[in-house]
């Protein structure tokens, strides 16, 4: 059985067409399937509407609501604990990700190809200013998070059942779900597709929100920070030195005259530099026990066989 699992927020108006798009591809497809819905805390009738249609639709279902809006990302790791199905896909309620795609993630894990299947935008029917922010998110975030992340971003996925039970097992909050797709590593397919132009509502992923992933999933996932802390503390260090050779020499030629000039400037800009390089020392020492506490595995094993081997003669 397949599960697809559907996250919930402010779709009242696309209920109906997601619905519909749902029960085509639960009859194109060869298993059966089984959706599961998460209102993630919505203000609107989407719950409602919902829990009306459910019991008429031609597939499986379960409908799960959150006591409150917990983000996107919550929504989907309670689906994904839910759901019952061997493989399961993930999709958006809005249907800017075309039903094929998730038909697509499905047939590749069938032929065993994959432990997870990811889909990257090559092409969006949204606004300029949409689409030059995601842009510029998802660049920042190969940049400075995973340079493995596909330029067009991640936004739906697929995974068998092995793979979501690692996923489920790393229980960090303030994190990246995109980052633990690839962090997991496994066997890894990648699906471009074209997302289609949003039809009902707007986007809820604010500047605010995607600064904020960006944020988690720096800390989370690299030590960046920590790295250039070090190296404008060594550099402003070195600096600091030579330019404290500088002074003095000028200070015992004669052309610094100002009492006390000298040693100023010497203690600013070595003490300013050794405080910025021991700081990045200890911020070192933080993100390893940091990394303790999220107790992720140190390894995985994606597979493990037996073999009997061939009795002697």
């Amino acid at each position: 059985m397949h599960s697809l699992v559907v996250p919930v927020y402010g779709n009242e108006a696309s209920i109906g067409e997601l619905l519909e798009a749902i029960a085509g591809l639960a009859r194109r497809l060869p298993q059966p399937l089984e959706a599961v819905f998460v209102v993630d805390g919505s203000p609107d009738r989407s719950n409602a509407l919902l829990r009306d249609a459910l019991p008429r639709m031609p597939f499986r279902s379960q409908l799960l609501a959150h006591s409150r809006n917990f983000g996107a990302f919550a929504a989907i790791r309670t689906g994904l604990a839910a759901a019952r199905g061997d493989d399961v896909a993930v999709m958006a309620a809005d249907l800017q990700e075309p039903i094929e795609l998730i038909e697509r993630f499905y047939d590749v894990l069938a032929r065993d190809e994959a432990d997870v299947v990811v889909g990257t935008r090559v092409a969006r029917a949204d606004p300029f200013f949409s689409r030059l922010a995601s842009t510029t998110f998802w660049w920042l975030y190969r940049r400075l998070v995973l340079p493995q992340i596909p330029p067009g971003g991640v936004d739906v996925f697929a995974c068998n059942r092995a793979f979501r039970t690692e996923l489920l097992a790393m229980g960090e909050a303030n994190t990246s779900l995109v980052g633990q797709l690839f962090w997991l590593g496994m066997r890894r397919a990648v699906l471009p597709y074209e997302r289609l132009e949003r039809r009902h509502g707007r986007s809820g992923w604010s500047f605010s929100r995607k600064l904020k992933y960006l944020m988690d999933s720096v800390f989370a996932f690299s030590d960046l920070p920590v790295r250039l802390l070090i190296l404008v503390g060594g550099l402003g260090l070195g600096t600091s030195l030579l330019l404290g050779g500088v002074v003095a020499v000028a200070r015992l030629l004669g052309y610094i005259t100002l009492p006390g000039y000298a040693m100023t400037m010497l203690t600013l800009l070595f003490f300013g530099g050794l405080n910025t390089f021991g700081l990045g020392l200890i911020g070192a020492y933080v993100w390893r026990a940091y990394e303790n506490t999220k107790q992720r595995p140190l390894a995985i094993v994606q597979r493990a066989q037996e073999f009997t081997g061939t009795p002697p003669p």
